[in-house]
């Protein structure tokens, strides 16, 4: 099979970014609120137990958790994003530890669209391209509309099996 994907060079970093659904963001905000619930009722519980001072527990771990729960999702959200183009995708992502990648869809082996029990409840989906190779062979698109995720394998599916005829 020939690879008639563009030159990673043509790919341009200026090309906007499709973001991701908006729900990702929600359903982040919830599974840290829900890791969050521990450390707030231990601080609660040395609170109780009586400092010297009111608040010496508690304070610094709401500070923390409210900015663990308010801005760092919300960072992470508008750092991801993707291109699909008609014979790669581009999947970009990272607030901190910034990671851009391309797969050329000639370098796809197969497709999974993985759901779980938190995307299932907001109505999202992950986009998994398996490639070959050991090293970073899959990259997973998640925060997805679930029928969007769908449409791309399918539309992925359909390139592939373009190229194979």
């Amino acid at each position: 099979m020939a690879d008639h994907s563009p030159p990673l060079s043509a790919v341009s970093e200026e090309e906007p970014l499709t973001p991701l659904d908006r729900r990702y963001l929600t359903m982040v905000r919830c599974l840290t609120a829900l890791t969050l619930v521990v450390p707030l009722l231990a601080a609660a519980g040395v609170e109780l137990a009586g400092l010297p001072l009111p608040g010496m527990a508690i304070g610094p771990v709401l500070l923390i958790a409210a900015l663990l729960l308010l801005r760092l999702p919300r960072r992470r959200y508008r750092a991801s994003g993707y291109d699909m183009a008609a014979d790669r995708l581009r999947v970009v992502r990272g607030a901190w530890w910034r990671r851009d990648i391309i797969v050329p869809f000639s370098r796809v082996q197969h497709i999974d669209v993985a759901q779980g029990p938190a995307e299932r409840l907001f109505g999202l989906g992950t986009l998994v391209l398996h490639t070959a190779g050991n090293h970073n062979s899959s990259v997973a698109l998640p925060g997805l509309a679930q029928p969007q995720a769908l449409a791309m394998r399918d539309a992925i599916r359909a390139h592939l099996a373009a190229a194979a005829r």
